[in-house]
């Protein structure tokens, strides 16, 4: 914490230049004394601690030549400082973390190392390396980290990819070959794999069993269901190949599994349980049903995270529970997610113990068997063949919205809207069952709740390209305007306008929304006031009305230029790229070009985006400052003359940029040499 505010307060003109030089030592070298590489990203993770080292003999360099440093690279080292904090901090979480979560995310997490690697070479851009006194070996060094610093690309390890793909396809090959009863073929490469990955001893397998509850826990209020569950079902893998690797091992259960339940459930299903158990010779703990202590046969996730045998689960909910057996824990919906990865694995146990995969003491009971697993509605489609029973699910929850209380609604709103978040198929069959029409008039709720649920449940719909002619005819886009201009929740607000975004995907809702009077001017109004995400789908909505020429004019009227150009100065915001290619449509208007060309600050901020903008970024600031300078040659280009910082920009854009924008670079560049060239603009 002393090092962080250290380099806030030299930022701030507050602190010596010693002090930030003697920061900057201290945390290359915790970084550089790291010790035991994670097992996962070991090549991201040396390249960028020899890139600290490297740094680390700079800093020492300039403190033991005593010289001042020179104003202008203060800036430089505080940035430099940020970036190795940063560094310290994804290196520790990949050594303290899920060690088989780290191998699933990654894409994520190398991407993470790339973006720190680029964000070093451009604090580089400003180091003025002519001014400090260090020998020309180190000069030399520095010059050529800088290079490879920006020339650097996204590095994923193969061996890692190949080794998470051979991961995929093991689970892959065996839920297939469990329906041929072939077993679970790939095992052997599983137990390889998680020895790669520093998985060899009992110790180990507990240590990542307790890393993936954490983090399941740490994503349980963003990750959303589909995340938890795969997490979950990591945890089953590893447990599973625990307990077959050490089989002479003694676990003990969690005396939490063997609490008793209600004298109801419990009553119900212990006569069938205890003949089970009989029956199944030393059942691992992890496959019980912590409600019967029964072989889970078909295992599925509740939403508090915990896995139950569907027929005991759906009788404690179906007598009137609305809490988790095992925690107590208050369900927030019924949805039962299969657990799949469980299931399988059950599944090879069942074969390799001569095990019935089907309880044989159930057999006579099918018919009432079946009748309890229809009242235990299973909300995830698992794939095509589930279709009719999405269908009948959807038919009994529609039927809810349409005459249930606002509890049912509530409840019914909210579960449709789970059931069309997971596929095509969901999504066709709910429209089907004349869901839209029911989820449009919900929009106009007092419930906040219901009122949130139903317009989201819309953008999900929406999203399957049949949907989005049926929810314009039911005349949604009225009632959805008007969640997005003073809907109850800010989230509502914001689904309001993913759910334009989506629905403007096909062009002549574009006409048919952009003629709505409330519409582009509610989306402006969520530019000022969303969150980042909310401000980056009305960004988005208002791009794609924008192919439209009309739709230009409003958003102009709407004062959208404005809101844009203070967004493009709003760190925060999170949506520079989107701002820049709405800006760069509303160029083609004339109303469009006038207001840009009325803002002052919008020059300045294009010319820095040139330099330090995404590859997108570039592209859009070009292409505003090029028709800027197009419609207004004299003013704008005079501006930009005048800036120090433009021309070297163009020139670098020119030759590194992408096609197009090198193309614009190079008709800027001319058009400012021939203003150049006249003798009453030269500069």
């Amino acid at each position: 914490m002393n090092d962080v505010l250290s380099a806030m307060m030299v930022s701030q003109g507050l602190l010596p230049s010693g002090s930030l030089l003697d920061s900057l030592i201290h945390i290359s070298k915790e970084v550089d004394s790291m010790e035991k590489f994670p097992f996962v990203h070991i090549r991201n993770v040396s390249s960028m601690i020899r890139r600290i080292k490297l740094l680390s003999s700079l800093f020492e360099e300039i403190k033991e030549s005593g010289t001042p440093l020179p104003p202008s690279s203060v800036l430089c080292l505080t940035e430099l400082f940020s970036v190795i904090r940063r560094v310290k901090v994804l290196i520790q979480d990949c050594k303290d973390g899920s060690s088989l979560w780290s191998l699933i995310q990654l894409e994520f997490i190398s991407n993470q190392f790339y973006v720190l690697v680029k964000e070093m070479g451009r604090a580089l851009d400003i180091l003025p390396l002519s001014l400090l006194n260090v020998t020309s070996d180190i000069r030399e060094q520095v010059e050529l980290l800088h290079k490879q610093a920006k020339k650097a690309e996204l590095f994923i390890d193969p061996r890692e990819l190949h080794r998470r793909e051979q991961l995929k396809l093991a689970m892959a090959n065996n839920s297939l070959q469990k329906k041929k009863n072939k077993g679970f073929v790939e095992f052997g490469k599983v137990e390889e794999i998680l020895s790669s990955i520093g998985l060899r001893t009992p110790s180990d397998y507990d240590g990542e069993i307790s890393k993936l509850k954490a983090e399941a826990q740490n994503q349980a209020g963003t990750g959303g269901l589909i995340i938890v569950s795969n997490i979950n079902n990591l945890i089953s893998l590893v447990s599973y190949s625990k307990t077959m690797i050490f089989r002479d091992g003694e676990s003990s259960r969690n005396e939490e599994d063997c609490k008793p339940l209600s004298s109801f459930l419990y009553n119900k299903v212990h006569d069938s349980s205890s003949s089970s158990q009989s029956m199944t010779p030393n059942v691992p703990d992890e496959f019980r049903c912590p409600i019967t202590l029964d072989l889970m046969r078909d295992p599925v996730i509740v939403s508090s995270g915990h896995t139950y045998d569907r027929t005991s689960i759906g009788q404690w909910i179906n007598s009137g529970h609305h809490t988790c057996p095992k925690s107590g824990q208050r369900l927030i919906h019924t949805a039962l997610i299969p657990n799949y990865a469980l299931k399988s694995l059950v599944q090879q146990w069942c074969y390799d113990n001569n095990v019935p995969v089907n309880d044989p003491s159930t057999e006579g009971n099918s018919h009432n068997k079946k009748n309890s697993k229809e009242e235990a509605i299973d909300h995830i489609s698992a794939n095509k063949a589930a279709a009719d029973a999405v269908k009948m699910t959807a038919e009994f929850l529609v039927g809810k919205l349409a005459t249930g209380s606002a509890d049912i609604q509530r409840q019914a709103a909210y579960e449709l809207r789970l059931l069309a978040k997971t596929g095509m198929v969901n999504r066709s069959v709910i429209a089907e069952v004349g869901a839209i029409p029911f989820l449009v008039t919900l929009l106009g709720s007092q419930d906040s709740r219901i009122q949130e649920h139903a317009v989201t449940t819309l953008f999900n719909l929406s999203i399957f390209d049949n949907n989005k002619i049926l929810i314009m005819a039911a005349g949604a886009v009225d009632s959805i305007v008007e969640v997005l201009e003073s809907g109850k929740t800010m989230e509502a607000r914001e689904n309001a306008a993913a759910a334009i975004y989506s629905l403007c995907m096909v062009d002549e809702l574009k006409v048919h929304i952009g003629g709505r009077p409330r519409a582009i001017p509610a989306l402006v109004g969520l530019l000022k006031e969303g969150t980042s995400i909310g401000k980056k789908d009305a960004a988005s909505a208002l791009f794609n009305l924008a192919v439209y020429n009309p739709n230009k004019v409003s958003a102009v009227k709407a004062g959208a230029v404005s809101v844009l150009v203070e967004l493009l100065m709003d760190d925060k915001a999170g949506i520079t790229d989107d701002a820049l290619a709405v800006l760069a449509a509303l160029l083609g208007c004339s109303e469009g070009l006038q207001e840009i060309r009325n803002s002052r600050a919008l020059v300045p901020l294009l010319i820095d985006l040139l330099r330090f903008g995404s590859v997108k970024g570039k592209e859009n600031s070009i292409t505003l400052l090029l028709g800027l300078c197009k419609e207004e040659g004299e003013v704008v280009a005079r501006r930009l003359l005048a800036n120090p910082r433009s021309i070297p920009s163009l020139q670098s854009l020119a030759s590194d940029g992408s096609l197009r924008a090198r193309r614009k670079a190079d008709a800027l560049l001319r058009l400012l040499n021939r203003c150049c060239s006249q003798p009453h603009h030269s500069v």
